[in-house]
């Protein structure tokens, strides 16, 4: 999580929270004290902050730090306080003793959703320039150190900020992508001694000989953070850059290859996961069965021969959403595909026409979580015209994945970002993860976005 981000976060939390309380000291007649600690006042006001924490992640608000309309925040808050008291609503019908007072609702929501619109904009114009601000220094001026100076410069709560470049490509002065030329690699001890970098980025150029080694071995021994540029695209993007990818680093390093203890660690969360999620779904699958089967003619599921780990061929099972063929015989069907019904697009739409890939979780062909289970035609060309690409199948696919929630576009020139990030989460998975990305698809299927 970028540190603007998670600062936002916490402050946010005290902010909402401290509202809240502030109101059961103003509006409540009794003493607040008791209503607090022997009324369940701080089990109320915990799921109040909870629903409205979920709320403001659900409108992208942690996405988007930078206030560009004010009336556009305010538009956000005032959903999502309508949303606030529609969960009270609901917890009232659950339990009316955990419901917040009407009394310190309305007053705590006005203070929480007031601070919180006069924190973003403080936040967005003033505290988001300094709050854990990591000065980076890039070495060298190759595409990929331009890249993160720009990523970097599109990015500001990342928590970075690039303070320059040094290279003899260019005269000083000349301006690159987040940052200006502050002097050659003759001059680069000047430089850290001037700028005082809490990192250094390293773009290894096509002549070694062209770095300033000596000094950088010295600042590295001295304490000096240092980080090669992939590495860091890596970690500031979420994803690997093929560019800077060298085959030999995929037979020497054991990164890129997923831990036999994740795979088998994963395998059995997944399989219990989607047993519990069959029980589930199963009223809303058995309605889905028969909402198929009235709407348009054809057998209710569709049966896709898919690529697995190891290359292996499966079949994978999803709700029929079209009439007439499938479409597997298209390398890339259209967005608006006239074959959908209007079912079909309710079920592509709210993602219930995927839930029978569950089965597939529990007979072991696929995961809950991983790359995106491809065609064997379309793996057959991509693996053609893009090295590493059958890299992917180190892992089982799964029905959601950290490059779907990055990167909806389905053509041949995005397929490469696609495989960046689907090599990221190889080299990186993790129940945490994992977890990260489950919450963010929640998120999608809520808002219907990126639905096929």
């Amino acid at each position: 999580m970028p540190t603007g981000t998670l600062t936002m976060f916490v402050s946010e939390l005290l902010w909402v929270t401290s509202a809240y309380v502030l109101a059961t000291f103003v509006a409540l007649p009794t003493d607040p004290v008791l209503f607090l600690l022997y009324d369940d006042g701080v089990l109320r006001i915990v799921l109040v902050v909870l629903s409205v924490v979920i709320t403001l992640h659900f409108h992208d608000l942690y996405t988007e730090l930078y206030v560009k309309s004010r009336l556009m925040l305010l538009q956000q808050l005032c959903m999502v306080a309508g949303v606030v008291f529609l969960v009270q609503g609901l917890i009232s019908y659950v339990d009316p003793g955990l419901r917040v007072p009407l009394r310190v609702m309305v007053p705590g929501s006005a203070l929480a959703m007031a601070a919180v619109f006069a924190w973003r904009i403080v936040f967005s114009a003033y505290v988001l320039r300094v709050v854990g601000r990591e000065r980076v220094l890039l070495v060298g001026s190759t595409p990929l150190l331009c890249e993160i100076g720009g990523h970097i410069q599109e990015h500001p709560e990342t928590g970075s900020q690039v303070t320059g470049y040094v290279t003899d490509d260019y005269p000083p002065g000349t301006h690159l992508a987040g940052g200006e030329i502050l002097g050659g690699f003759a001059d680069f001890r000047a430089v850290v001694e001037n700028t005082q970098p809490n990192r250094i980025v390293v773009g290894v150029p096509e002549r070694d000989d062209a770095l300033p080694v000596a000094e950088l071995l010295e600042l590295r021994f001295a304490g000096q953070v240092m980080e090669e540029a992939g590495s860091a695209y890596e970690r500031l993007a979420g994803r690997v850059c093929l560019k800077a990818l060298r085959p030999e680093q995929l037979v020497s390093s054991g990164e890129y290859g997923p831990s036999s203890q994740n795979v088998f660690l994963q395998s059995a969360i997944n399989r219990s996961l989607a047993f519990l999620g069959i029980v589930v779904s199963l009223p809303v699958m058995l309605v889905s069965v028969l909402a198929v089967r009235l709407s348009s003619k054809g057998p209710v599921l569709n049966r896709h021969i898919r690529v697995g780990r190891k290359g292996k061929t499966f079949t994978l099972y999803k709700f029929r959403s079209m009439c007439g063929p499938a479409g597997e015989a298209d390398v890339w069907a259209p967005k608006d595909d006239p074959r959908v019904t209007w079912m079909g697009r309710m079920l592509r739409l709210t993602r219930v026409d995927e839930l029978p890939q569950l089965f597939n979780v529990v007979r072991g062909d696929m995961a809950i979580v991983g790359p995106r289970a491809e065609r064997p035609e379309i793996v057959e060309r991509l693996s053609q015209l893009i090295p590493c690409y059958p890299q992917r199948h180190s892992i089982k696919p799964g029905i959601v994945g950290w490059a779907q929630i990055n990167k909806q576009d389905e053509m041949v020139q995005d397929a490469i970002t696609r495989l960046e990030y689907d090599l990221y989460y190889i080299k990186n998975m993790s129940t945490s993860l994992d977890t990260f990305i489950l919450l963010h698809t929640v998120k999608a299927v809520v808002l219907a976005r990126g639905a096929d």
